[in-house]
C-alpha cells in the first residue's frame, strides 16, 4: 500500500500529529516528540483511505476523457443539448460508476 495512505491515515488518526513519516511509519507532535501509534489503526485506516481512493477511480479516468467546458459548450451550442449528451455519454459508458 502506498505511503501516503499510511501517512495521511496517521494525520487523520492523531490531530496532534503535525507530521508523518513511513519506513517505519512514525509521526511527530508540534515539539517534534514522538507520538506512540496503534498500528493496526492505522493500518485499518490507510485501508480504508485506500479503498475509498479506489471507489473514484472513473472520476478520474472520466475527468481526463471529458473535453473541456470551453469544447462541451461550443458542442452545445453548434450540436445542440442531444449532441453533447451522446459525446458525455460514452465517456461516461467507458468509465461506469464502481
Amino acid at each position: 500500500m502506498s505511503i501516503l495512505f499510511h501517512q495521511k491515515a496517521v494525520l487523520q488518526l492523531y490531530p496532534n500529529a503535525i507530521t508523518a513519516f513511513n519506513n517505519p511509519v512514525e509521526a511527530l507532535d508540534k515539539d517534534q516528540k514522538p507520538i506512540s501509534l496503534d498500528m493496526t489503526a492505522v493500518a485499518n485506516k490507510a485501508a480504508e483511505l485506500k479503498t475509498a481512493y479506489d471507489q473514484l477511480a472513473y472520476q478520474r479516468k472520466r475527468k481526463t476523457e471529458y473535453p473541456s467546458i470551453e469544447d462541451q459548450l461550443d458542442k452545445i451550442y453548434h450540436g445542440g443539448i442531444d449532441a453533447w449528451k451522446v459525446d458525455i455519454k460514452a465517456v461516461k459508458d467507458k468509465y461506469p460508476k464502481g
